[in-house]
């Protein structure tokens, strides 16, 4: 991949990213307002809006060293919101036809972020 095509995907994954971030937003509307349903919903929105924002930092970065920082987060932040939303799915809290979907595209940028930090690591 040469640079402008690396650049291309970086600015598309953002756009994932960004589009992702405001599905968990919906999504955050939906829980009950109980103890259990604030405690995971806040957990979920952090961290699920948390991959967006260090991953845009990541892009600013003013080094190659900088940018595997920012990246690790995001990273982190997609592990997270990964099991955040496979423990609100087992727990049956939330009901929404687009949980399967929700959680199937946090594991794809889990391991989009997690390859991208692989190959900026050479």
């Amino acid at each position: 991949m040469d640079n402008k095509e690396w650049l291309n995907y970086k600015i598309e994954i953002r756009e994932r990213l960004r589009v992702f971030a405001l599905k968990i937003l919906e999504l955050s509307e939906m829980f009950p307002n109980s103890n259990r349903g604030r405690i995971l919903n806040n957990q979920l929105t952090r961290s699920g809006s948390s991959m967006y924002a260090n991953y845009r930092a990541a892009l600013r970065g003013r080094s190659k060293a900088e940018f595997f920082a920012k990246l690790s987060i995001a990273v982190e932040e997609a592990d997270e919101t990964e099991m955040w939303l496979d423990l609100i799915i087992a727990s049956g809290l939330l009901t929404s036809d687009s949980m399967p979907g929700l959680y199937a595209e946090s594991v794809e940028l889990l391991k989009i972020l997690s390859s991208m930090r692989k190959r900026s690591s050479n």
